[in-house]
């Protein structure tokens, strides 16, 4: 009968684990909704604005400069990942860490800072020799980006370039968002802009009120805003996308655990009455 209690409390637990997951499933379905229609909303205006930019640079030309999109050496980096604030979510996380070790090993001559946005890539680089050099912890922890939010990131970014003429590239690294079961993992150069997304556009007559490199040298920063906005509308929308695959798959696997915990549990009990029924059977045919 020990065995029958044991069991019985096991599927009591299991039960609970299952409502705690089918909740969180329920809970990032609505929260998915949200960060999805936001993501879907956010790409069309970051193409045009690298529509307008290399509009912009075409009509410029070689008279083309600014400090975000100089080129300069090729030795200091600045590597900014975004993570989660929370587990939970499957390979999410695990991803991302495994592209930002990808690239510290495939650059390993080259000096690399971190800025580390959420708490899963801090920490796991934390506790390796790896120089962090700002952290933003509790930004995508609530579920949702404020245009705000992304503007401090982004221009705390742009200031590191800027006032740092030793650092040489920023790339950033983010997971975009494709589906509910899939999420691609993204490297990219955020700075300085490749001049290939910005002046391979061809040059189109338009009229401008201020000069083109006064509006270009305007609309730069905002390009870069814009792109770590929507970095951060993608990884919140992916990481919704994956703890909502991740709940439900440990929800069904939790049911099937407690089908073959309660057929176990029946087995057990049947031999136990089979042994009453057959005890009694044999004591009545000794008398």
């Amino acid at each position: 009968m020990a065995n029958l209690l044991d069991i019985r409390r096991r599927i009591r637990s299991v039960k609970n684990t299952q409502q705690i997951t089918k909740a969180m499933k329920m809970v990032s379905a609505a929260k998915l909704k949200r960060a999805q229609d936001r993501v879907v909303a956010a790409r069309p205006y970051a193409a045009k604005m690298t529509q307008v930019l290399g509009r912009l640079a075409a009509r410029i030309g070689d008279a083309l400069h600014d400090p975000l999109l100089d080129e300069r050496g090729d030795r200091r980096y600045l590597l900014v990942l975004i993570t989660a604030d929370k587990g939970l979510a499957g390979a999410f996380n695990a991803n991302l860490i495994k592209a930002a070790q990808t690239f510290l090993r495939e650059r390993a001559d080259k000096e690399v800072q971190l800025l580390a946005i959420g708490r899963k890539g801090r920490d796991f680089f934390r506790r390796r020799q790896i120089e962090i050099v700002g952290e933003y912890v509790g930004l995508t922890g609530k579920g949702r980006i404020e245009h705000a939010e992304a503007l401090e990131v982004a221009r705390d970014i742009m200031r590191r370039f800027t006032e740092d003429e030793s650092l040489d590239k920023v790339f950033i690294i983010y997971n975009e968002f494709k589906s509910v079961l899939q999420q691609r993992v993204v490297v990219e150069q955020l700075l300085p802009v490749p001049r290939v997304e910005t002046g391979a556009q061809q040059a189109v007559e338009y009229i401008y009120e201020q000069p083109p490199a006064e509006i270009f040298g305007r609309l730069l920063p905002r390009y870069i805003e814009t792109q770590v906005f929507r970095a951060l509308l993608e990884s919140v929308a992916s990481e919704h996308g994956a703890r909502m695959t991740a709940m439900d798959s440990a929800t069904k696997n939790a049911g099937e655990l407690i089908d073959n915990l309660t057929l176990t549990m029946n087995r057990i009990r049947q031999a136990a009455i089979t042994k009453e029924i057959i005890e009694v059977v044999s004591g009545a045919a000794a008398l």
